[in-house]
């Protein structure tokens, strides 16, 4: 596997949240599509929208955010380890604890704010 355009570290961290998930290359399936949106010839006419599925637990990631397909596969994949995540470890998982971060701090500044 390829590093999809981003630096080395971005990469090997990738890789180790897969490993660390035991999330298999084996285990995704990986369709392309064009994109919709803005993007004019580029993405009218180049694949570069992905679709990753999971077979062992059907969750589904389908990820356009950059124009090119290399760094759409690894924000896809990224993605589909943070639902993963979320799925397995629940309240515990990092995208949990920064939501329950920010949501502290918006209680903290509410309350700042009436005084």
């Amino acid at each position: 596997m390829k590093n999809f355009g981003v630096s080395q570290a971005k990469f090997d961290q990738l890789l180790g949240r897969m490993l660390s998930l035991g999330l298999a290359e084996s285990d995704i399936e990986e369709k392309f599509t064009t994109s919709s949106g803005p993007g004019g010839q580029n993405a009218n006419k180049v694949a570069t929208c992905v679709h990753l599925k999971h077979s062992p637990t059907g969750i589904e990631v389908k990820m356009q955010k950059a124009r090119t397909q290399a760094m759409n596969r690894f924000y896809a994949r990224r993605r589909l380890c943070e639902l993963l995540e979320e799925q397995t470890l629940g309240q515990e998982s990092p995208t949990q604890k920064q939501y329950e971060k920010i949501r502290k701090q918006k209680q903290r500044r509410k309350r700042r704010s009436k005084l």
